[in-house]
């Protein structure tokens, strides 16, 4: 792991405790998986860092991970623009409850990844200024990237292309 990286971790697990649930490497990516009650202070926290400063959310996005107990994931990645370096956030909800607080009061650039994400997840960000679907219509009853969309799309819902 990076030092600088190594040091940004180390003060966030000093100041959010049990709320950084797990710290990991992957192929040189550190991952912090927060509790979403830490979330919010945990990204100021990067934003505002005067030793190594994350002004940049750069993607965030979800993933259904259908039969794990915490479906859904939501993951945030940020780039430190003066240490050229980047970390990674993950937030874990259950379906019943796909719930996160919105980053848009301290990244702005996370409210149309927010809006994505909500509209192919149907997990709701609290909180978001503009919380609306991005491609599909308001009204439309269905998530399509998760796993239990049917792989052909709803029956009478959009008209297939034509084979030939």
């Amino acid at each position: 792991m990076n030092t600088t990286v190594e040091s940004v971790v180390k003060e966030l697990r000093e100041r959010f405790g049990e709320g950084v649930e797990e710290v990991r490497e992957f192929r040189d990516d550190v991952i912090v998986v927060l509790h979403r009650d830490a979330l919010v202070d945990a990204a100021k926290y990067l934003r505002d860092n005067t030793d190594c400063p994350f002004p940049l959310c750069e993607d965030v996005f979800g993933i259904d991970a259908y039969e794990r107990t915490k479906r859904f994931e939501v993951n945030y990645h940020f780039f430190s623009l003066d240490k050229n370096v980047r970390l990674h956030f993950k937030v874990r909800v259950d379906e019943d409850d796909a719930v996160v607080p919105t980053l848009t009061g301290v990244y702005p650039s996370a409210g149309w990844y927010e809006r994505e994400t909500f509209d192919m997840y149907g997990i709701t960000f609290d909180k978001h200024p503009d919380l609306r679907r991005a491609y599909m219509p308001e009204d439309y009853e269905y998530y399509p990237l998760r796993k239990d969309y049917p792989l052909m799309g709803v029956p009478g819902d959009l008209p297939l292309p034509k084979r030939g």
